[in-house]
């Protein structure tokens, strides 16, 4: 399988005069995960809204395999992308929403799943924050895009639900592109081939996890 590249380059976004992002650099290849790290505030979950194009900047170039998409519309094939929020409609069964979800041939794929097994006959509302943020990390990971961004997918999670959504992740970063943040940094930094800080509205590309103690993010002796 052949490569590809996402860059998001030249960055801009000011908030009331008060600059957030500040000429930000990100390229995240296919076969990679991307841990994108920050202080509240700092940004992360706005830059991937601009690199999805929900959110506008005064300033960007997206761009995939070198060609510039300009439009959010011309994304949408390429990036898939989970929000912090739920969006999946709390009237549709399990059932449903996977078939609204997810292209036909992958359907039979999908159900290959312990988890999934366990809550397909469930209806949505009725389904714990867990079960809910394991179908919605892997309806997001199905899309036959090159990339996905993923905010906040440990929100409100037990530690063994934490797990297996690690290992759909790791599983699918095999044919995709996957950017994540999320406070939970041990577990962005546990899941992560590579780690960026955003630090002053700039991204900072770290060649070692020790380097979010120089520039402050963690204290010494914060991770494993």
């Amino acid at each position: 399988m052949s490569a590809h590249i996402l860059e998001a380059d030249s960055i801009q976004k000011s908030y009331a005069n008060k600059l957030i992002l500040s000429d930000v650099y990100l390229k995240c290849h296919t076969g990679e995960i991307m841990g994108l790290l920050g202080r509240n505030g700092s940004g992360k979950s706005t830059l991937l809204k601009i690199i999805f194009g929900i959110v506008a900047a005064d300033f960007k170039f997206i761009r995939i395999d070198g060609a510039i998409k300009g439009q959010t519309a011309h994304l949408l094939k390429e990036i898939s992308y989970l929000n912090q929020d739920s969006f999946i409609p709390q009237n549709l069964s399990v059932a449903k929403a996977i078939s609204l979800s997810i292209m036909p041939d992958k359907i039979d794929g999908f159900y290959n799943d312990a988890m999934i097994e366990a809550i397909k006959n469930k209806k949505v509302a009725h389904l714990s924050s867990g079960e809910l943020r394991y179908l919605e990390i892997k309806i997001v990971l199905s899309k036959d895009s090159k990339f996905a961004l993923l905010d906040e997918p440990y929100n409100g999670l037990a530690p063994m639900m934490i797990d297996q959504i690690n290992a759909l992740v790791i599983a699918n970063s095999a044919s995709k592109g996957i950017i994540i943040t999320d406070h939970n940094y041990e577990n962005v930094i546990k899941v992560s081939t590579r780690l960026v800080l955003m630090h002053d509205g700039k991204t900072r590309h770290l060649g070692d996890k020790n380097q979010l103690v120089d520039f402050g993010y963690l204290r010494e002796g914060m991770f494993h």
